[in-house]
């Protein structure tokens, strides 16, 4: 019996769109990886943040944080990852973290723009949890801000600012300002445990400040040239929903976003701006803003010279 593919329909068809198909067949065994490697090991337990992908009840994507010291992460064998660390105060993991819960880890180190990527199941354990790893790749430096976080252990606890099913003001300011944010996707079949490559994905999304358009309550995002896999746009393919997660890098707020997502591949829109390949469209459906709940404070970033072909959007958003 053959090995099953690397990548899931929906990957494979956004490929195949893309002229990639054939070469990333090729490529794809070769990077995603049933295990950590030891680089990959070493690299999560330096973090003092990392970024998580789950799913509610509904099967709806949602992309969460979780912090600690440096340390708070650590791999006793290139299996598993344990996180011992508590969902924040009215992050969605604190609905959607359970044994056998399907999650996308993103480890991503700004300030030198590593990052790493890996789907798993949950399994819990006393001050936290540990992740057996279904699939593992490393990611390309393109499109990160360098900006270094610094862990704050006497952090505010938080409050719930707004919840809704739009966006309030607060939370387009934030949006509309924003040069970074992470979505997390999934396979549809991801909560049935079955094969790693259907499972959570959790990714970031760069650009220079006011790259996400934001139209009411549909933000609209240019997607650049990347490695291929199309995890992100495979899943919504197949899934066409997402979990956003922004984040205020001075004063620590929180916004989290559930959306309803489609790919577009042509159009004025899209030729309107430079260097955008694609665009991803999202509908929000529910947000939920945080005040002061995030335990980390950055540096001021550094553009990331990746962002040097790519243009910006040509008209006022949203009433600016």
């Amino acid at each position: 019996m053959n090995a099953p593919a690397a990548f899931h329909e929906g990957e494979q068809a956004m490929q195949a769109r893309a002229g990639m198909q054939a070469q990333m067949a090729q490529i794809g065994p070769r990077v995603l990886r049933d295990h950590m490697p030891e680089q990959h090991r070493t690299f999560f337990g330096l973090l003092p943040f990392v970024v998580v992908g789950s799913l509610d009840a509904r099967g709806q994507p949602w992309a969460g944080v979780l912090a600690g010291a440096p340390g708070f992460m650590s791999s006793p064998d290139p299996t598993h990852l344990h996180v011992r660390a508590r969902p924040l105060p009215h992050d969605p993991l604190n609905a959607t973290l359970h044994d056998g819960a399907p999650l996308g880890l993103l480890g991503i180190q700004p300030h030198t723009r590593r990052r790493n990527r890996m789907n798993g199941t949950a399994r819990l354990e006393d001050g936290g949890f540990v992740v057996e790893v279904g699939q593992s790749f490393g990611n390309c430096p393109k499109y990160i801000q360098a900006r270094e976080p610094v862990w704050m252990p006497q952090a505010p606890a938080g409050q719930l600012a707004y919840e809704g099913p739009v966006l309030d003001e607060a939370s387009r300011r934030l949006v509309r300002a924003a040069d970074t944010f992470y979505i997390a996707t999934a396979h549809p079949e991801a909560a049935s445990g079955g094969e790693a490559r259907h499972g959570v994905d959790v990714s970031h999304r760069g650009g220079a400040p006011g790259f996400v358009k934001l139209e009411g309550d549909v933000l609209t995002v240019p997607d650049f040239m990347g490695n291929h896999f199309f995890n992100t746009l495979g899943n919504i393919a197949v899934h066409p929903a997402a979990g956003l997660l922004f984040m205020d890098f001075e004063r620590g707020d929180l916004l989290y976003l559930a959306a309803q997502a489609q790919v577009l591949w042509d159009g004025d829109e899209l030729a309107s701006f430079d260097g955008a390949l694609r665009l991803l469209r999202m509908r929000v459906t529910h947000a939920r803003r945080v005040q002061g709940v995030l335990p980390l404070r950055w540096g001021v970033a550094e553009r990331s010279p990746h962002l040097d072909g790519t243009g910006t959007w040509p008209r006022a958003q949203d009433g600016q």
